[in-house]
C-alpha cells in the first residue's frame, strides 16, 4: 500500500492509502474510528492486525476522495525519531571534491590541486566510515510532505537539497541480528535532508555534527507516501532521480550503499531500542546533492526527488 497522511476540506488530517492510478484516496479515518486509523503512529503501532485491517478497507473502498482535492502531509508528520546515515561512498568523496575546489577556487592552478589532492585520496573518507555506519539525529518536528513550500532559512546563503532513501520501523527491536532486519520495517520513504551549506560548513569543524545548517522549519521533507515494505522487494536495487526545475540533475541507485540496511539496523540498535514509527535514512545517493555538482538551489526552484518504486518527491523553494 501507498499510504498518506492528508488534510481534509474541513481541516482535519486523516490517513489512508492511494488508488493504483493515484487518482484517488480511501480515507481509512472516516471508514474507522479506531485508534489504529487516528493518524499513521497509531497504524503503524497496530502491527501486522492494523495492516489487515488497513487492506480490508482499500479493497472495501467505500469511503474516498479525489487526491487532487486534498493536502498531503508528511505521511509520518511527526516521527518518533529521525536519524539520517552516511553511507554512499561516491557522495562523500564528491562533497569533499567540490567543497575544497571552492576553497582553492582562486588559485591559478586549481585543477591540478584537485588533481593531486585526489591522487593522495584526500577527499576518501575517515577510517571509522569503512568501519561503522554513521549517523545523526534531527529535528522531528520540522517535518513538511510533498507539494508543500521549503522555506530558506534567513541565515544561509547556499541552500541545497539531498536525496535519500528512508526506512519506517515497524517493530521494536534491540540489538538486531543483520539477517533479520526486514522484520522490523514498516515501509519506505524518500526523503530530503535540505541543507543550508553555508552554516554547515562553519558548524562542522566543531566536530559535533550538523546543527543550524540541517535543523531549520521545513528543512526535513518525507513523502509523498510510506510505501509499506511487501511493494518494495529489494531496497537495495533502486533508481534514485534528482530535477531542479524539470532538469535532471543527477542520477544514482541503492545498490552503491556501502552499509546495506542489516548493517544500519544492527548498528543502531546496539545496545539501544528502536521502535516502531521511528525513521531512518540512507544518507545522500551518490551525486544526489547539488554541492556534489557545483550547484546550488535559488528562491522559486521546484525540485522533484524520485525513487524507484517509491514516487516523487515535489517541493518548491520560497524566501519568506
Amino acid at each position: 500500500m501507498k499510504l498518506v497522511t492528508f488534510v481534509t476540506r474541513d481541516g482535519a488530517r486523516h490517513i489512508g492509502a492511494v488508488s493504483a492510478d493515484l487518482k484517488s484516496i480511501v480515507d481509512f479515518t472516516a471508514a474507522d474510528p479506531s485508534p489504529a486509523f487516528a493518524d499513521m503512529l497509531g497504524l503503524i503501532d497496530a502491527g501486522p492486525t492494523g495492516l489487515e485491517a488497513a487492506l480490508a478497507l482499500q479493497g472495501a473502498g467505500r469511503h474516498t476522495v479525489a487526491a487532487g482535492s486534498v493536502e498531503l502531509l508528511s505521511p509520518i508528520p511527526e516521527p518518533r525519531q529521525i536519524r539520517d546515515c552516511f553511507v554512499f561512498e561516491k557522495h562523500v568523496m564528491q562533497a569533499r571534491e567540490q567543497s575544497y575546489r571552492r576553497i582553492k577556487s582562486k588559485a591559478p592552478d586549481v585543477e591540478a590541486q584537485v588533481e593531486k589532492a585526489r591522487a593522495e585520496g584526500k577527499f576518501k573518507p575517515s577510517p571509522i566510515w569503512y568501519k561503522q555506519p554513521l549517523y545523526y539525529k534531527a529535528n522531528r518536528f520540522s517535518v513538511i510532505g510533498t507539494g508543500q513550500d521549503i522555506e530558506w532559512p534567513r541565515y544561509a546563503n547556499l541552500l541545497d537539497y539531498e536525496l535519500e532513501l528512508g526506512v519506517v520501523i515497524g517493530k521494536k527491536g534491540k540489538d538486531i541480528a543483520r539477517d533479520r532486519w526486514a522484520e522490523h520495517v514498516f515501509g519506505y520513504i524518500i526523503f530530503n535532508d535540505v541543507s543550508a551549506r553555508d552554516a554547515q560548513a562553519d558548524e562542522m569543524p566543531g566536530m559535533l555534527g550538523p546543527a543550524k545548517g540541517k535543523d531549520f522549519d521545513t528543512g526535513n521533507v518525507l513523502g509523498p507516501w510510506l510505501v509499506t515494505a511487501d511493494e518494495i522487494p529489494d531496497p537495495h536495487d533502486l533508481t534514485m532521480i534528482a530535477r531542479v526545475n524539470g532538469e535532471e540533475w543527477s542520477r544514482g541507485t541503492s545498490r552503491d550503499m556501502h552499509f546495506k540496511w542489516g548493517d544500519i539496523l544492527a548498528h543502531v540498535s546496539m545496545g539501544e531500542t528502536l521502535h516502531p514509527g521511528e525513521f531512518i535514512a540512507t544518507g545522500t545517493v551518490g551525486s544526489g546533492s547539488g554541492l556534489e555538482n557545483g550547484k546550488y538551489l535559488q528562491p522559486g526552484d521546484v525540485i522533484e526527488l524520485e525513487v524507484e518504486g517509491l514516487g516523487v518527491l515535489k517541493n518548491r523553494i520560497v524566501k519568506v
